[in-house]
């Protein structure tokens, strides 16, 4: 509700929807290749590997999934003692999965709220309209799917436009936070949708989204849109085009404004089609 006050100018947020700066001022950013640092890392973990007492780093963690299983011992001590024996982080987490299994955590978006704050608006009716036009047409609504990918677990943005989106009218399918690019490109095309769009506040999309978009093809949706939205710095949108996103919304965007470009580059692909 508040997200509407604020794309609406009732709730006044300085910079965003009122005195907003005339010239937008460069901010200095520090560049990390991320591709770079996993290949790093990667090394790391392989070096470790190859020194370590492979038989007693394995013992350690059998005796984590024994303890899992038997619900017997102290899982905090076992894993201390893997991780002296050299065994990863992953590796420890692991001996609990195979046992327990890993939790998957899900967005959740709420419906009605954000409709509510645009009742009686013209502007959002001519939307939602606009989309009962295009649904009649194509025989069914626009459908989008809002994905997290990665480490990023900032997912509020993800939330907001999940429930803005489907109160408009789209019909939205949200992804569980922490997927993989292979993962979001396969639900995406078991889902049939339109749209996908990203959410990232983590500095992970130059690395992540060009991923989606190979994964994309290699599953047979070359044909699905790409957008991003969240905390990009606008020096990158030049590259995410270039890689394949239709559109890129930064920090402040309108919602009613971008649902309707988004509307607009699925009707046209949709026409191309």
């Amino acid at each position: 509700r508040r997200q509407a006050r604020i794309d609406r100018g009732e709730d006044v947020v300085v910079g965003v929807n009122k005195y907003q700066p005339t010239e937008e001022s460069e901010v200095e950013i520090l560049d990390i290749d991320n591709a770079r640092v996993r290949e790093m890392q990667t090394m790391r973990l392989s070096d470790i590997r190859a020194s370590r007492d492979e038989a007693a780093c394995r013992a350690a963690l059998d005796a984590i999934t024994a303890a899992a299983e038997s619900g017997n011992g102290n899982l905090l001590a076992l894993s201390v003692e893997a991780m002296r024996a050299r065994a990863t982080v992953g590796e420890v987490s692991d001996a609990m999965e195979a046992v327990w299994g890993r939790h998957r955590a899900a967005i959740q978006s709420v419906s009605g709220v954000y409709a509510s704050a645009y009742e009686g608006d013209a502007g959002f009716e001519k939307i939602r309209t606009d989309i009962a036009r295009f649904a009649e047409a194509e025989g069914r609504r626009p459908r989008m799917l809002v994905c997290k990918m990665g480490q990023d677990g900032h997912d509020r943005g993800a939330k907001v436009i999940a429930t803005a989106f489907a109160d408009i009218g789209f019909d939205v399918d949200v992804g569980a936070l922490f997927q993989t690019p292979a993962e979001a490109a396969r639900q995406a095309v078991e889902n049939d949708v339109h749209v996908v769009g990203i959410s990232t506040q983590a500095a992970g999309h130059r690395t992540l989204v060009p991923e989606l978009i190979a994964a994309l093809k290699a599953e047979g949706g070359g044909d699905i849109l790409v957008v991003c939205g969240g905390v990009i710095p606008v020096r990158d949108y030049g590259f995410l085009k270039e890689a394949g996103v239709a559109a890129v919304y930064g920090p402040g965007t309108n919602i009613p404004a971008a649902a309707a470009e988004i509307l607009g580059l699925v009707r046209g692909a949709a026409l191309a089609a």
